[in-house]
């Protein structure tokens, strides 16, 4: 039984994050009369530090922001890759693109991200943010057993490198839960990042040592890449589903995945309970979705269908039309089918932040620059080497996304706020706690807390499904009649992603779930 606050309930203020200490530093910012974006932003860079295999400096960012006037924009803080980059030369050494190494690495973005979000209404100043972060990387923080895990499953990657060898596995064994992780050099930057601004890293000091150690090791990365770097504010993507205004990023993230899936459920007419007698109906809905995002989703400037394509009715009716063919034909016995960090805060005032960050894969690239103390991310192992199609790799150019932030609101009133971990399973994890938050009206934390099963896993492979212990017979039989090879998971997998939500009452107090896959807690007063 955990001694994590899993639940939190109040009328100022709530947040949940997947660290303890995120969560901590999220309440400080509160409690030292910050809003909902200041409290992300605390929350944020201590994640870099605390949960350092999932996301950090070297990473992508994407953000919702709510504020109190009812509005939402959507924080895009996702980078290219480098302009140096010879593609020819990546096909030549590759036989598909590399997920570790140099060439995987693309501009981090969480830096300019937070700065982004610092800009649209913090209340505290910019270093404020900063302060929990370099305490823990300069003086030490406790290994916690999410990470002592990922140490163990990746003990391999950690010594191949000097940098990552020299903080997370001295002597060539890591560290153990419990025991103390310091990384001095990620306390000098986030230093530098908090007195100097994101200029620190974005063509500064701090960004010249970054690209100095990356090229080293065989990165095309510049400082020019660098200081080229913007995070964009735009409109988010926003579609009715049942009777709510669901709310999340357009691409490069994924988040057409989740409406498109909600929009074909919703013309089923079916019962939405992930759990239900309708989960293969759920399950086919979301691998048609993913089908479009593997086909479609690029950097918008390189795409060849148009978001409004994608949630246009005459492809949704196309989409639910195919669904309800492979079910009734699935349930005839006919038709077999062929790392990152979210956290969630609101506050009184009428401000929420559905923030999430990451590396890609767990410790990204497999490299950590060491006079920095930063990991560089891998997220550049989401393009494809395939020669045109709208993800095709090329200088300059951002890869398809899986990071999705997601908002809901009724009638103009902000109702929840959601964020997880889960790779291409975000639109399916997000989608099945605000169905049990929103239309099952189970409270935030059980519907974090419920047994989850995701169709193709997060590593996103057709006709396959993962379910853990307490997901029903009847649910993995109708998954498997549905064409799912089903893989059973223990209780509370992290492999079924750390989901986080805060649930807004008509009163307008918050109650807040934070994810027991998770190392985190929820807060609220």
């Amino acid at each position: 039984m955990s001694d994590r606050r899993l639940t939190a309930a109040g009328s100022r203020f709530a947040v949940a994050t997947p660290h303890v200490e995120a969560t901590h530093a999220a309440a400080e910012a509160f409690a030292a009369g910050g809003n909902a974006i200041d409290a992300a932003l605390a929350a944020a860079t201590t994640l870099a530090v605390a949960y350092p295999q999932m996301c950090g400096v070297g990473g992508d960012l994407f953000a919702l922001l709510r504020t109190p006037d009812g509005r939402v924009v959507s924080i895009n803080s996702s980078g290219a890759a480098p302009m140096a980059l010879d593609v020819d030369d990546v096909r030549r050494r590759n036989p598909s693109m590399p997920v570790r190494g140099p060439d995987a690495i693309n501009v981090p973005g969480a830096v300019a991200g937070w700065a982004a979000l610092h800009d649209l209404g913090a209340r505290q100043p910019w270093a404020a943010a900063f302060t929990h972060a370099e305490d823990l990387a300069t003086d030490g923080v406790t290994v916690v057993p999410g990470l002592a895990n990922s140490y163990r499953d990746h003990l391999a990657l950690l010594v191949a490198d000097g940098g990552m060898r020299s903080v997370h596995a001295p002597n060539g064994t890591t560290l153990l839960a419990g025991e103390a992780v310091v990384n001095r050099a990620l306390g000098r930057t986030l230093e530098a990042i908090a007195s100097d601004g994101p200029g620190a890293l974005y063509g500064g000091d701090v960004g010249r040592a970054y690209v100095d150690g990356l090229v080293a090791v065989g990165s095309a990365m510049s400082i020019d890449d660098l200081r080229t770097h913007a995070a964009e504010v735009v409109e988010p993507l926003s579609r009715r589903y049942g009777g709510f205004d669901i709310i999340t990023s357009p691409p490069t993230s994924q988040g057409f995945v989740m409406l498109q899936a909600l929009a074909v459920l919703e013309r089923l007419e079916l019962d939405p309970d992930p759990l239900g007698p309708n989960a293969d109906s759920f399950a086919l809905s979301f691998v048609a979705a993913a089908r479009d995002r593997d086909e479609h989703l690029a950097d918008p400037r390189f795409m060849s269908v148009s978001i409004a394509w994608l949630l246009g009715d005459a492809r949704l009716d196309e989409m639910a039309a195919e669904v309800r063919d492979r079910v009734r034909r699935a349930r005839d016995g006919t038709s077999p089918l062929g790392g990152t960090a979210g956290l969630v805060t609101a506050d009184a005032d009428g401000y929420a932040v559905s923030l999430i960050q990451s590396l890609a894969w767990g410790w990204g690239s497999g490299i950590l620059e060491p006079e920095t103390g930063i990991v560089a991310q891998n997220r550049g192992s989401g393009f494809t080497l395939e020669p045109g199609r709208d993800n095709t790799l090329a200088p300059g150019k951002r890869p398809a996304h899986t990071l999705m932030p997601v908002v809901a609101q009724r009638d103009g009133r902000l109702t929840a706020v959601s964020g997880t971990m889960g790779g291409p399973a975000h639109p399916q994890i997000n989608a099945m706690t605000l169905i049990r938050a929103l239309q099952l009206s189970m409270t935030a934390g059980d519907a974090v807390d419920a047994p989850r099963w995701i169709a193709g896993g997060m590593d996103a492979v057709e006709g396959t499904a993962v379910a853990e212990a307490g997901v029903p017979e009847s649910v993995t039989a109708s998954l498997e009649r549905a064409g799912l090879r089903i893989t059973p998971l223990g209780s509370h997998d992290s492999s079924t992603g750390h989901a986080h939500l805060i649930v807004v009452d008509h009163d307008g107090s918050f109650d807040a779930g934070t994810d027991p896959r998770a190392d985190g807690e929820a807060s609220a007063g």
